[in-house]
C-alpha cells in the first residue's frame, strides 16, 4: 500500500507573481486559486518575504509558484541543460494539443513539437520565467502501455551497469527519429 495519496501540489520559483498567474491563467486556462505572503517563512522562521501562489491545474492537481524579492535574481543549473527539467500537463486530444500550439505561436511563443514519444505526443515551450514546460495527449493502446511497461525493469537494469541507452523500447522513437531533426528542434532542445 502507497503511503501517498497523491501530489498536494509542486512549488517553482517565479520572477513576477503577477505575470505568472496571468500567464497560466490566460494562456493555458488555470483558475488562481489561493495566495500566501508572509515577511517570514512559517516552516523556518528566518525572515525572508515571499509571495506564494496557487493555480489550479485540473483534477486536484495544483501549481504554485514562489516570488521572493529580496533574493538573488532566479538561474538554472548550468550543468542540466534546458530540456531536463519541466513541468508536463495533459491535454483531452490531438485537436487540443494542435489548437494550443497554434495559440501559443500566435502568442510569439516558441513551441517545439510535437514529438511523437510512441505512448503520447506532447508540445514544449518555455513560461515567462524560464521554466520549461510540455502539454501531451495520450495516444498508447493498451498493448503498447503494457509492452513499455514490460521492459522498463530491464532497461533500468542495463542502464544502471552501462550507462547506455538500452533498446528493449526503441520502437517509442521510431517514428520521431525517422523524420529530419531540423523538424523538431529548436534552440537545442531534443526530447
Amino acid at each position: 500500500m502507497s503511503l501517498i495519496r497523491k501530489i498536494h501540489h509542486v512549488a517553482y520559483r517565479c520572477r513576477d507573481a503577477r505575470e505568472t498567474v496571468e500567464f497560466y491563467r490566460d494562456v493555458l486556462g488555470m483558475e488562481f486559486t489561493t495566495a500566501f505572503a508572509e515577511d517570514r517563512v512559517p516552516s523556518t522562521q528566518e525572515p525572508d518575504p515571499y509571495m506564494h501562489v496557487f493555480l489550479d491545474a485540473g483534477m486536484g492537481n495544483v501549481l504554485a509558484f514562489f516570488e521572493l524579492p529580496t533574493r538573488e535574481p532566479m538561474g538554472r543549473d548550468p550543468n542540466t541543460p534546458a530540456w531536463v527539467q519541466h513541468i508536463a500537463f495533459e491535454v483531452d486530444d490531438l485537436d487540443t494539443l494542435e489548437h494550443t500550439r497554434q495559440r501559443l505561436m500566435d502568442r510569439g511563443l516558441d513551441v517545439v513539437g510535437p514529438t511523437d514519444h510512441g505512448l503520447f505526443k506532447s508540445i514544449y515551450f518555455f513560461d515567462p520565467n524560464g521554466h520549461r514546460l510540455e502539454l501531451t495527449v495520450n495516444t498508447a493502446t493498451p498493448e503498447l502501455e503494457r509492452r513499455a511497461r514490460e521492459v522498463a525493469p530491464a532497461m533500468l537494469d542495463e542502464w544502471s551497469r552501462t550507462k547506455r541507452a538500452p533498446r528493449h523500447a526503441a520502437w517509442l522513437h521510431e517514428q520521431q527519429f525517422a523524420t529530419a531533426p531540423s523538424d523538431h528542434l529548436v534552440k537545442g532542445d531534443h526530447s
